[in-house]
C-alpha cells in the first residue's frame, strides 16, 4: 500500500459532499489499512468503509498490490471514492490530480466504488456528458495549474515508455491506463522517477529558451526528499517477494537502494536526519552530492552517473545473489540474514556517495573565481 497521491476536487463535487474535518487523511491510512488486510481488494473496501462511516479530509490516491493484482483507488469528495483494477500488461502514470475515468458498474472484477456514487452525482447533476461516468471529468479539476504542475508528468511518462505516441504535455485527455511499447523493467521505473524532461526544451538543465525549461513542473526536482520503488516480485515466497528501492534526495542525482521489508533495523545514518544539514545522515549524504553538483551541473554530473552506474550493477547482482541464499533460511535466521543485507547494501552506497563528495570538492577547488594563473612570460 503507498499512501499517498495528493489530488484535488472540483467545487460543484464538494459543494454537493465536502471535505470533513476530522475525518481520515493521509498520514493515517497505511496505519488503519494495511495490517488489517490480506489482499489489494480487501484493503480498498476496508479504507472505502471507514471513509464512508467517517468521511476524508482530503482527496488523495492510494495504490494497492499484492502478488496477483494492482490497483489504484481515487477519493474524491467527503464519502466517495472509486478504484480500478491495472490489468497485468499495463502500466498508469498518476501525478497530483483524480486519473481514473470511464467506471464500468458492471464490471466487479476491474471497478470497486463507493455505494451509491452513481445517484449521488445523478441527484447533485454533477456529470458534465449525457453519457457514461468519467470520474476524473466529474469529480477532478482541469485548471491550468494542472496542466503545468500534473499533466506534464503524466504526459513525459508515457513518452518514455510509449515514445511512438505524440500528445501534448497540457493535455487533459491523457489516458489513465497505457500498454507500453515493450515490457517494462525495474529501471524504467527508476529512471522515471529520476526525470526531468530530457530530450525534450522542458528540461532545466537542458537546451531550451529560459521560458520552456521552467514551464513544467520537473518529476526529480530539488525538492524531492526522497523516491522509491515498491516492487513485489510474484514468484518468490512472500517474506522475500518484495523489496523496496528507496533513493534519497533527488533520484536524478542519488541511487536506488534495495531494502528488505522482512529484516529488522536500517543503517544508523538512515535513523537519523533534521532540516540542518547534517554529515551522518543518509539523506544528506545523498543530498550533499547534488548541491555539489548542481554548482558545476554539465561538469560534475558525468562523475555522479558514472557512480550511479557502477552501484546499480552491484545491486542487482545482490538482489539476484542473495534471494537465492534466502530461498534456504526460515524464521529468525531468515529476519538476521534480511537485516545483514540492507545494512551492508546502504552502507555500500553511502560510502560511495561520500567518496564522490570529497572527489567533487576537490575538483570544486579550481572553479573558483578567485583562481589567478600567473602568465608564463613572467
Amino acid at each position: 500500500m503507498s499512501a499517498t497521491e495528493s489530488a484535488y476536487a472540483n467545487q460543484r463535487v464538494l459543494g454537493a459532499d465536502p471535505f470533513v474535518t476530522g475525518g481520515i487523511s493521509e498520514e493515517a491510512m497505511v496505519t488503519v489499512v494495511l495490517p488489517y488486510v490480506k489482499t489489494a481488494r480487501q484493503g480498498i473496501l476496508r479504507l472505502g468503509q471507514i471513509i464512508q462511516e467517517h468521511g476524508t479530509s482530503e482527496a488523495n490516491g492510494i495504490l494497492f498490490a499484492d502478488q496477483d493484482e494492482v490497483w489504484y483507488m481515487e477519493v474524491g469528495s467527503g464519502h466517495y471514492w472509486v478504484a480500478q483494477r491495472i490489468p497485468d500488461d499495463a502500466y498508469a502514470v498518476v501525478a497530483n490530480q483524480l486519473a481514473i475515468q470511464e467506471i464500468d458498474f458492471e464490471d466487479p472484477d476491474n471497478f470497486l466504488f463507493a455505494p451509491g456514487i452513481q445517484e449521488f452525482v445523478a441527484q447533485n447533476h454533477l456529470n458534465p456528458h449525457p453519457n457514461g461516468f468519467n470520474f476524473r471529468q466529474i469529480f477532478g479539476t482541469q485548471t491550468l495549474s494542472d496542466e503545468i504542475y500534473s499533466t506534464p508528468r503524466v504526459w513525459y511518462g508515457q513518452k518514455m515508455f510509449n515514445p511512438e505516441i505524440s500528445q501534448d504535455p497540457m493535455s487533459e485527455e491523457l489516458p489513465f491506463i497505457r500498454k507500453a511499447s515493450r515490457l517494462l523493467d525495474l529501471k524504467d521505473a527508476t529512471d522515471f522517477l529520476s526525470s526531468h524532461y530530457q530530450g525534450t526544451e522542458y528540461d532545466p538543465v537542458g537546451q531550451g529558451s529560459s521560458t520552456q525549461k521552467h514551464k513544467f513542473r520537473p518529476i526529480s526536482l530539488a525538492k524531492t526528499q526522497e523516491a522509491h520503488v515498491l516492487q513485489i516480485r510474484p514468484n518468490l515466497p512472500p517474506a522475500i517477494a518484495g523489496i523496496q528501492w528507496l533513493a534519497m534526495g533527488v533520484a536524478a542525482q542519488s541511487v536506488f537502494v534495495p531494502i528488505y521489508p522482512g529484516a529488522s533495523d536500517v543503517h544508523p545514518a538512515y535513523k537519523i536526519g533534521q532540516e540542518e544539514y547534517q554529515p551522518d545522515s543518509a539523506y544528506w549524504i545523498y543530498k550533499h552530492v547534488g548541491v555539489l553538483a548542481d554548482a558545476h551541473y554539465h561538469e560534475f554530473m558525468p562523475l555522479v552517473k558514472e557512480v550511479q552506474e557502477k552501484l546499480n550493477i552491484y545491486y542487482r547482482y545482490e538482489v539476484h545473489a542473495s534471494d537465492i541464499q534466502a530461498l534456504k533460511l526460515e524464521g529468525q535466521d531468515l529476519t538476521n540474514f534480511l537485516t545483514e543485507k540492507n545494512i551492508t547494501w546502504q552502507a555500500k552506497g553511502i560510502e560511495a556517495y561520500q567518496q564522490l563528495s570529497h572527489k567533487l570538492i576537490t575538483l570544486a577547488t579550481d572553479k573558483s573565481p578567485l583562481n589567478f594563473k600567473t602568465d608564463a612570460n613572467l
